[in-house]
C-alpha cells in the first residue's frame, strides 16, 4: 500500500495569503486579502502597491495558469515574470486590466477592440437588405482590414493620397524648363524627365498655364512608361541613351509606396492631397458592401454613429419575439430569427459600455484618439459580459481619467463583477472609489526604498488610526486641520478663441485667462483634451510662428497617423501678443525602446558622464565622455550591445530573456565599470533611485538640479536608468514637465497639461500643484485638463465642458472661479466641486 501523496497547501478560510514578497521595494511583505471583495491597494507613487498586487499576485497566479499550458503553446504566449515571494495561498486564476493607451494603428478602433464589430459584420452578412440580384457577402466583405472587404483605391484606410495639378505645379507660370513640375524629382532624374518630355514632342519652353489640357494631364496623370531616345539638352557632346517617362502621379506614388529613404518619402506626401476616399466616402469599404443595409443603414453609417444612438437603431429588432421573427419572410433578413439574435447580443453589450458612461464612443472612433481610463473601461465592460467565476480582476486605476459622474457607474460594474462570485483587487488613488471598498490595503509610508512595507491591511475606516500612513488624512479629511486655502490670482491678460470647430465643438467661443491657472472640467468625451491639447495648443503654436516668436516642437492631441482626424477651424484669436512661448506637456511615452531612459531624457546623464571621463583614471586611460554611454560601441558589453540582458531561445520551450552572461546586466564592459566616482562605477549610478543619486550627486550642480526638480514632482522612487517603456503615462508627463522645471525662465509661458494628476496620490498631487503654481507665480500661465476635484478647487479658475460627452458635450457650460462653478445648475461637475470646496 503507497502512502497517501500530500494534499497542496490550498487555504478555504477565504483569503489569499503572501508571504515573504520581495518584488521589487517589497520588504518581505506577509499579508492576508480576502476573496469575493472588492479590495482597494493604496499608497504614494512608488511605494510598492503595484509591486505587490500586479508583480507578486497577479505574476504568480498568471504563472501557476501557463505552467498547466502545453509548452508548444506556452511559446504564443505572452510570458510574465516569476515573482519573488516565498508562498501564495488560496490563490484562484487572475485577469489584469492595466493602464494601456491604445495602439498606435489607425486600422484598430473601438469596434475592433470590444470585438463588437464582428458581431456587426455578422448582422450585416446574414441578416442585411441586399440590393437586388446581388449575391450574399461574407462577414470579412464588411470589414476594411480584410482583402475582400477593403476599399481597391485607399486598400481600407479611408483616407485616399490623390495627386492633383495645384499640389503639383506650384507655379503655372513657369515652363516644363525652368521647373514648372514641383512634384518631379531634382537633379539628374528631374533633368531627364524634362528631356524625355521633349523628345515626345511636348514644348517645354512655353508657360505651363499655357499648355493645353489635354497635354497638361497627360504629363501629370497617365499610367504610360513610354521609351524614347534622348540627346541630353545639358551637355551637347553626350550621347544619346534611352529615356522612360513618369508622370507627376507616378512618380509620387511610387516614392510614396515603394522608397526606401524616409527623406524620399516625406519629398513625396508634400505633393499630394490628403483626404476621405472619394470612392468609398472614408469608410474603406467596398462598394459592394456599402450597397447592403440594416435598418436604412450601411455598415459605415451604424458604426459612425454614438454607441448610444446605435442602441436605438437595433433595440426594434431586438426586441422582436421569437416567434415574430420565426413567421417572418425569408427575404426580409432584418425580421428573422438570426436578425434577433445578433441584434440582442449587440445590444446587451451595448448597453454595458453606456452603463460605463461611453455612449458618446463610436466604433469606428480610433484606438490611438482613447484615453487610457476610456481603454480601460472597454476592457471591463468586455470582462463582465465573459461569465467567469471565482476569478481575481486586478485594476490599474479604473477611475483614471473619469469625471466624478462617470466613477459612480465604474462602482456599479465593480460591484457587479463580485456579485457575480469573482474577485475584484484595484490599485486606486481615487479616495472616492478607496471608501466604498470591502477591504483596505495601505503601502508605504513613502517610496522607493522608504516603502515597500504594509502599513495597514483591514476594514476601509481601520485607517484612521495608522498614523504613519500618508493615505490617511485623504481618506478621512474632516478628521484633520483644515489648511487655510491659498490667496486666487486674478487673470492679467486674456486669450479668446472664437467660432472653434473641431469634433463635437461647433462654432465655440471661449476666453483663457493669462496669469492663473485654469483647470479644464467636464464629463468624459465633453470635448476638454479637444480644446486645451488639439485647438488651443495648436492655435496659439501657429499663431507664435506666424509671429516668429519661440514654440516648442509641436505635440499634436492624436498620433500622427490619425490622418482622418476632422480639421479645426478658428474664425479669431486675440491675446496672442501676450504669449511668448507654449509647451505642451502630454502622457506619451519620453521614449519608445529600452534605451531610453530617465537619465538621458533629461539631460542629466550628460553631467554624470562627463564627470566620470573627467576622474584621474579615465584621463590616464583616454577615455571621453562617450566612453561611459551604453548606447555606442566604446564602453559598452558589446554581447548585449548595451542592452544588459539577451534573447535566450529554447527548443520546446518559450523564449526568455536573461541577463546578459558577460556585464551580468550593467550594461557596460569591464574596463569601463572599473572607472569609478566617489567609489561608484557607472552602472551603479544608473542602478540609483532619483533619491538616492540626489544626496549622491549633490556637488554637480547641473545633475542636482534636474534630480532636485524630479523629487519636487514626486519622482524620487524612480531609478535613473529606469526604461522608457517600463514608465507609466504620469510618470512621463511628470518627467516632461521636471525637464521644463530646469530651464531658465523667459518670458511668458503657456503652459498646457492634460491629466497631470493621473496616478498620482492625493499627497503626490499636492506636490504637483506646487510647482505649477511656481510657474504662474513667475509670470506664466497653466492651463489643465483635469478630473481631480482637489486640483480644481484649488484653481484660480474654470472652464467647465459639457453638459455630457459627444454630441451633446462640446459647450462652455459655465467659466469662472471654483465658487461660481460649484453654484451651477446645469453642470455636472458643480456638484462633486461644492462637496470638495466644503472640506478646505
Amino acid at each position: 500500500m503507497h502512502p497517501a501523496l500530500p494534499l497542496p497547501d490550498v487555504s478555504d478560510d477565504g483569503f489569499v495569503r503572501v508571504r515573504g514578497a520581495r518584488e521589487n521595494n517589497l520588504v518581505d511583505v506577509n499579508v492576508d486579502v480576502p476573496r469575493g471583495c472588492i479590495v482597494a491597494f493604496t499608497g504614494v507613487s512608488g511605494s510598492g502597491k503595484s509591486s505587490l498586487a500586479f508583480g507578486t499576485i497577479f505574476a504568480e497566479a498568471q504563472r501557476r495558469f501557463l505552467e498547466s499550458v502545453a509548452p508548444y503553446a506556452r511559446r504564443l504566449i505572452a510570458q510574465g515574470h516569476n515573482p519573488h515571494v516565498d508562498s501564495i495561498t488560496g490563490l484562484p486564476p487572475a485577469v489584469a486590466l492595466q493602464q494601456r493607451r491604445g495602439a498606435p494603428s489607425t486600422r484598430s478602433t473601438v469596434g475592433t477592440l470590444t470585438t463588437l464589430s464582428n458581431s456587426m459584420r455578422m448582422l450585416f452578412s446574414r441578416a442585411g437588405s441586399y440590393p437586388a440580384g446581388a449575391p450574399r457577402l461574407e462577414s470579412d466583405s464588411f470589414s476594411p482590414n480584410t482583402a475582400v472587404g477593403a476599399c481597391p483605391r485607399c486598400h481600407g484606410l479611408g483616407i485616399a493620397h490623390t495627386v492633383t495639378e495645384a499640389s503639383a505645379v506650384h507655379d503655372p507660370s513657369l515652363s516644363i524648363r525652368d521647373g514648372a513640375i514641383t512634384a518631379w524629382p531634382g537633379a539628374w532624374q528631374g533633368k531627364n524627365l524634362r528631356d524625355v518630355v521633349a523628345g515626345l514632342g511636348y514644348d517645354i519652353d512655353v508657360p505651363w498655364r499655357d499648355l493645353p489640357r489635354a497635354d497638361r494631364d497627360w504629363i501629370l496623370f497617365t499610367e504610360e512608361q513610354p521609351v524614347v531616345e534622348v540627346t541630353p539638352q545639358r551637355d551637347r557632346v553626350a550621347k544619346p541613351y534611352k529615356g522612360r517617362f513618369w508622370s507627376a502621379k507616378s512618380h509620387i506614388l511610387h516614392a510614396l509606396a515603394d522608397s526606401k529613404s524616409e527623406t524620399s518619402r516625406a519629398r513625396a506626401a508634400r505633393f499630394v492631397e490628403s483626404g476621405p476616399c472619394d470612392l468609398c466616402g472614408g469608410s474603406g469599404l467596398t462598394q459592394a458592401a456599402l450597397a447592403v443595409t440594416f435598418a436604412g443603414h450601411t455598415v459605415a453609417g451604424l458604426n459612425a454613429l454614438p454607441l448610444s444612438e446605435l442602441a436605438e437603431v437595433l433595440r426594434p429588432t431586438a426586441k422582436l419575439s421569437t416567434a415574430t421573427a420565426a413567421v417572418a419572410s425569408a427575404s426580409s433578413g432584418e425580421m428573422t430569427e438570426v436578425a434577433v439574435t445578433i441584434s440582442s447580443d449587440l445590444l446587451g453589450r451595448i448597453e454595458v459600455l453606456l452603463g460605463l458612461g461611453l455612449g458618446y464612443l463610436s466604433l469606428d472612433r480610433k484606438t490611438p484618439t482613447l484615453s487610457p481610463g476610456e481603454m480601460q473601461r472597454l476592457r471591463i465592460a468586455t470582462q463582465l459580459r465573459s461569465g467567469l467565476f471565482g476569478v481575481i480582476y486586478v485594476l490599474d486605476e479604473p477611475s483614471a481619467g473619469l469625471h466624478p459622474a462617470d466613477a459612480e457607474p465604474l462602482m456599479v460594474v465593480l460591484e457587479q463583477l463580485k456579485a457575480s462570485g469573482n474577485s475584484v483587487f484595484v490599485v486606486e488613488h481615487n479616495m472616492d472609489i478607496v471608501r466604498r471598498a470591502d477591504w483596505l490595503v495601505d503601502v508605504g509610508p513613502s517610496a522607493g526604498a522608504q516603502g515597500g512595507r504594509v502599513l495597514y491591511s483591514g476594514a476601509v475606516d481601520g485607517l484612521a488610526s495608522v498614523k504613519k500612513s500618508v493615505t490617511r488624512r485623504f481618506l478621512h479629511p474632516k478628521a484633520e486641520t483644515p489648511t487655510k486655502p491659498r490667496d486666487r490670482r486674478t487673470a492679467t491678460r486674456w486669450l479668446g478663441l472664437r467660432g472653434v470647430s473641431r469634433y463635437n465643438l461647433v462654432d465655440l467661443d471661449v476666453d483663457v485667462p493669462l496669469g492663473v491657472l485654469t483647470v479644464v472640467t467636464g464629463v468624459s468625451g465633453s470635448g476638454k483634451s479637444t480644446l486645451v491639447s488639439g485647438v488651443l495648443g495648436d492655435a496659439v503654436r501657429e499663431g507664435l510662428r506666424a509671429g516668429r516668436a519661440h514654440t516648442e516642437p509641436a505635440q499634436p492631441d492624436v498620433e500622427a497617423d490619425d490622418a482622418a482626424a476632422p480639421p479645426t477651424t478658428i474664425a479669431g484669436v486675440s491675446g496672442l501678443e501676450s504669449v511668448d512661448r507654449i509647451v505642451r506637456v502630454d502622457q506619451r511615452p519620453i521614449g519608445r525602446t529600452p534605451r531610453s531612459n530617465l537619465a538621458t531624457y533629461t539631460g542629466l546623464f550628460d553631467a554624470v558622464r562627463s564627470t566620470f571621463a573627467s576622474t584621474a583614471d579615465a584621463t590616464g586611460r583616454g577615455y571621453d565622455a562617450g566612453r561611459f554611454s551604453f548606447n555606442v560601441a566604446g564602453g559598452r558589453c558589446e554581447t548585449c550591445l548595451g542592452e544588459g540582458f539577451v534573447a535566450v531561445e529554447l527548443l520546446f520551450l518559450p523564449g526568455s530573456y536573461a541577463a546578459c552572461p558577460d556585464c551580468g546586466g550593467k550594461r557596460y564592459n569591464a574596463e569601463t565599470l572599473e572607472i569609478e566616482y566617489r567609489g561608484r562605477n557607472i552602472a551603479d549610478v544608473l542602478a540609483m533611485t532619483v533619491d538616492e543619486a540626489a544626496e549622491f550627486l549633490t556637488d554637480i550642480p547641473s545633475a542636482a538640479r534636474g534630480l532636485d526638480t524630479l523629487r519636487d514632482v514626486g519622482l524620487g522612487y524612480l531609478r535613473l536608468g529606469q526604461p522608457a517603456t517600463e514608465l507609466s503615462g504620469g510618470e512621463a508627463q511628470r518627467i516632461k514637465l521636471a525637464t521644463e522645471l530646469q530651464r531658465a525662465r523667459r518670458g511668458h509661458t503657456l503652459y498646457l497639461l492634460d491629466e497631470p494628476t493621473t496616478g498620482l496620490h492625493p499627497a503626490d498631487v499636492e506636490l504637483l500643484l506646487t510647482q505649477l503654481n511656481k510657474l504662474v507665480d513667475g509670470g506664466n500661465t497653466v492651463v489643465l485638463v483635469e478630473h481631480d476635484m482637489g486640483v480644481a478647487a484649488s484653481a484660480d479658475w474654470i472652464i467647465d465642458m459639457g453638459p455630457s460627452g459627444g454630441t451633446a458635450g462640446g459647450r462652455v457650460l459655465v467659466s469662472g472661479t471654483p465658487a461660481t462653478v460649484a453654484a451651477h445648475e446645469g453642470s455636472r461637475t458643480a456638484p462633486y466641486l461644492a462637496e470638495r470646496l466644503s472640506n478646505l
